[in-house]
């Protein structure tokens, strides 16, 4: 029988770029934008603190667009600062490389197993979704999911014993199946 895991983000990640005000690496965004029109052209921010100072930083989503370009959608969900809009946001390529950051998701996701009844089964077939882009070690979720240790589950890769047509090793952010016998 296959159980379904879920790789959920419980919070924004942490934004890691250089504070202009002091030497911190690391930002968090608060799900708040600016948007400032000139005559027929519109830029967008996303608003991001300094952890340590609480500096604000502007992290770019539009620069000098024309206003008709932009979906109305879009620009309403700008106005409303829309919190899924801001985590959407982050996860995209081209803000990302705009901006010049990278994103640290330790203690922003959790892993929704379904509960524990599949840790009293021989075999243990799971498929493991991922409801956000977030990079995690299998054999990080594999060891959280069924009460082992990270040793236990690197044993079990060795052995055979656990088994995935992904490579275990890394991280991934893309869904994945795995078996283990115990």
């Amino acid at each position: 029988m296959l159980t379904d895991w879920v790789v959920m983000p419980t919070c924004l990640p942490l934004v890691l770029r250089r504070c202009h005000a002091c030497a911190s690496e690391r930002l968090r965004p608060n799900g708040k934008f600016r948007v400032n029109a000139h005559r027929k052209l519109i830029d967008a921010w996303l608003l991001a603190l300094c952890t340590t100072c609480g500096e604000t930083a502007k992290l770019t989503v539009l620069e000098r667009v024309n206003v008709r370009s932009v979906r109305p959608e879009l620009l309403d969900r700008l106005h409303d600062n829309d919190p899924g809009l801001a985590a959407q946001l982050l996860q995209d390529p081209v803000v990302r490389s705009r901006n010049r950051i990278a994103l640290d998701w330790d203690g922003a996701w959790c892993l929704d197993t379904g509960g524990t009844d599949h840790l009293d089964r021989e075999v243990i077939d799971v498929s493991v979704r991922f409801a956000a882009r977030v990079p995690v070690r299998p054999v990080r979720l594999i060891a959280e999911g069924c009460d082992l240790s990270r040793a236990d589950v690197e044993r079990l890769i060795t052995e055979g014993r656990l088994v995935s047509a992904v490579r275990l090793s890394g991280k991934l952010s893309g869904d994945f199946t795995f078996t283990l016998k115990r």
